[in-house]
């Protein structure tokens, strides 16, 4: 059973992104499911730290990036969802291609949501781990 409670498709996620940080880090939402979203950052010049690897930052904003769409997206209509806390656990380092993000929920409460993000690099090799808690805001 889908978990989202506000319509939603690939184009309107990508539309979602338009003139942010994601974008200008190139920044994809590549699939979505009944119970998650996947997108993928690449690794290049706009990703890359000094030493030729993908910066940890930016698998923080992609792991930030799918966590908070899913919030928002998961939460009931006229609902806003920020971010309240993350942490990330880099594992592997990733130098070239696409690393691919996989955002699930571990908790969908009714002023909180906390999700679990896994980033892969083309060789389905773990590279990082992340967690983000959401506050959903109710219209005010």
């Amino acid at each position: 059973m889908p978990i989202w409670k506000k319509p939603i498709d690939l184009s309107t996620l990508n539309a979602t992104n338009d003139q942010t940080a994601s974008q200008h880090l190139g920044i994809e939402i590549v699939e979505l499911g009944d119970d998650f979203l996947r997108g993928r950052v690449p690794v290049d010049h706009r990703t890359r730290q000094p030493f030729g690897l993908l910066h940890g930052g930016v698998s923080v904003v992609l792991a930030e990036t799918l966590g908070s769409l899913g919030a928002y997206y998961a939460s009931p209509e006229g609902h806003n969802a920020v971010g309240l806390d993350i942490n990330a656990n880099h594992l592997r380092s990733a130098t070239s291609g696409w690393v691919t993000g996989t955002a699930r929920p571990v908790h969908l409460g009714r002023s909180t949501h906390v999700w679990a993000i896994e980033l892969v690099n083309e060789a389905g090799e773990l590279t990082c781990v992340s967690r983000l808690t959401m506050a959903i805001l109710a219209p005010k």
